[in-house]
């Protein structure tokens, strides 16, 4: 019977009383099932950036130029928008966060197009009046920019 090793909190002190069954290369390879099955979970973020039912990413374009994003963003394929004020939106739809600490899925992304600084008080973006059917079309291209 082998016995496994653990520390107890940050004194390191070793007890060896608990007993196991298993090999050590079960155990190596449960550790190394679990851990694949972490790294692999994190694959799925996709999947919440798809956009609202309803957002049309076309539509969405045509409203970033309306709005005049591009006025303070570098937006790829919209025409004058190559703003440097604010971020450079080309791979957005790869990014994690939105403005740096919101996480970028399409509920939060709806919500910061709407109104900026009621997410991040103190942000220089504005909220612009858009609708929130407005907002879910911009979030659609937005997701498309990768």
């Amino acid at each position: 019977m082998h016995r496994l090793r653990y520390y107890k909190s940050q004194l390191n002190v070793v007890d060896s009383t608990v007993p196991t069954s298993l090999s050590r290369s079960s155990i190596a390879g449960a550790a190394l099932v679990l851990t694949c099955a972490g790294l692999l979970s994190g694959c799925g973020d996709d999947d919440l950036r798809k956009p609202y039912i309803g957002g049309d990413a076309k539509v969405g374009k045509q409203l970033v130029t309306q709005y005049q994003c591009g006025a303070c963003h570098k937006i790829p394929d919209v025409p004058g928008a190559g703003g440097e004020a604010g971020p450079d939106l080309e791979k957005f739809g790869r990014s994690s966060y939105i403005a740096g600490g919101i996480p970028n899925v399409p509920p939060r992304l709806v919500a910061w197009l709407l109104d900026p600084p009621a997410l991040k008080p103190g942000t220089v973006m504005p909220a612009m009046g858009m609708t929130e059917q407005e907002a879910r079309h911009m979030a659609a291209y937005l997701y498309t920019l990768r």
